[in-house]
């Protein structure tokens, strides 16, 4: 494992990282413009997510800056016990040592993520997709050059440019010590990972996320909070597939009518259960198996449900675990929902949109888990850490 590095060294390559992404911008812009002329595959999500613009690019540096601001997560004190005997146990924050992130396309997670495993002390192996390999090493090129730039070894951040077929070898048999994998993408390829992984993997990136339209339910905010959760940013997994409304929903034809205009007038594909199959535009759903897609598409399923109790069962059975909505003006209603419901975040009158480190303040993110250990929700810097005890004594034996 590589020696400690002070937060100090840690910080002036993040510095250096923000000036060198300012600096190269042109030049990163123009290998990512070769690989989005170059794909031609249909994935509406995949191309939002491999597309590097000046707001991107913004984002990247942002990102960096705000590590830097952040505080250090190593050696933080999580607990202090003096024993009967005289020793002095602590327990602090410690790194993991080496994180392994696996994602598709997306370059700017080659800075964000990268950049969050550093801050908090690991040496990051980063392995993206094979159509944003060419923007991926050009920014590896720039991580090279900032740790060089601080007599840093550039074995701190490293791109394996593997196939598929060696990424599985690499899994399977890695030839260097890896602590801990994250996943970004997909199902495939989350599950690619945890069939093939010999070390812990935390489960990030699947959403399939609802919104349950209660009985005293805001109609406008329904309205608004759906079509924004659905269509201001289809290539995330926070984005909302699944709408679940009470059926004794006041003036519940209108509204239903208001939202398959708006969901239309926003070019999103509508499916509906039985029940709300019968309106105009709806297409009926073949099989409750549709409950369980995640689509990053302009689709989504409207359907009927009867009580809270019946949402509160059908998305603990069908969602993703990563965000769930309630619209309803009764607190009580929202409590027993937002309690029950099986998710990392649970939002009273809010749009799913903000499942994220930056929206909950937490800067950057590496990536939303939607397991339960050892942490849940986004990640951000605080939470890629594991920890240590610490135990001074004098010569005690037990």
């Amino acid at each position: 494992m590589n020696a400690m590095l002070t937060e100090q060294q840690r910080n002036n390559v993040l510095l250096t990282m923000a000036e060198l992404i300012q600096k190269k911008q042109s030049e990163i812009l123009a290998v990512n413009k070769i690989e989005v002329d170059a794909y031609k595959g249909g994935d509406l999500a995949m191309y939002d997510r491999l597309k590097v613009d000046t707001a991107k690019i913004e984002g990247m540096i942002l990102s960096l800056q705000q590590l830097v601001a952040d505080v250090d997560p190593l050696n933080k004190e999580l607990y202090n016990f003096k024993h009967t005997n005289g020793m002095n146990i602590i327990n602090k924050t410690a790194p993991f040592g080496t994180v392994l992130i696996i994602y598709e396309s997306r370059p700017d997670v080659t800075v964000e993520a990268a950049g969050i495993a550093f801050k908090s002390g690991n040496k990051i192996l980063l392995k993206g997709g094979k159509e944003s390999a060419k923007s991926n090493l050009k920014i590896v090129d720039l991580w090279h050059q900032a740790l060089k730039a601080h007599d840093i070894s550039t074995d701190w951040v490293a791109y394996l440019n593997y196939n598929r077929t060696e990424t599985q070898a690499f899994l399977e048999n890695p030839t260097q010590k890896v602590d801990l994998i994250v996943p970004r993408g997909g199902e495939r390829l989350i599950k690619f990972v945890k069939q093939n992984a010999s070390c812990p993997v935390i489960v990030s990136g699947r959403g399939n996320n609802f919104v349950y339209v209660d009985a005293e339910a805001d109609l406008n905010v329904a309205l608004n909070v759906i079509l924004n959760a659905k269509t201001a940013k289809i290539s995330a997994c926070n984005a909302v597939d699944k709408v679940l409304i009470h059926d004794e929903l006041i003036s519940k034809t209108n509204f239903v009518k208001n939202l398959i205009e708006k969901l239309i007038a926003a070019d999103v594909k509508i499916l509906g259960d039985a029940i709300i199959s019968k309106y105009d535009h709806v297409k009926e759903i073949k099989s409750d198996e549709i409950w369980f897609e995640e689509f990053l598409d302009y689709k989504i399923v409207l359907g009927s449900i009867e009580n809270i109790n019946k949402a509160i069962a059908k998305i603990n059975k069908y969602g993703g675990g990563h965000s769930a909505s309630i619209i309803t003006t009764t607190n009580e209603t929202a409590q027993v929902f937002m309690q029950s419901v099986d998710t990392a975040a649970v939002y009273q009158n809010a749009s799913t949109r903000f499942t994220d480190g930056g929206q909950f303040g937490l800067g950057g993110e590496l990536a939303i888990s939607t397991d339960k250990l050892h942490h849940r929700g986004p990640m951000g810097l605080q939470h890629l850490v594991t920890n240590k005890w610490y135990i001074f004594g004098d010569g005690q034996i037990r």
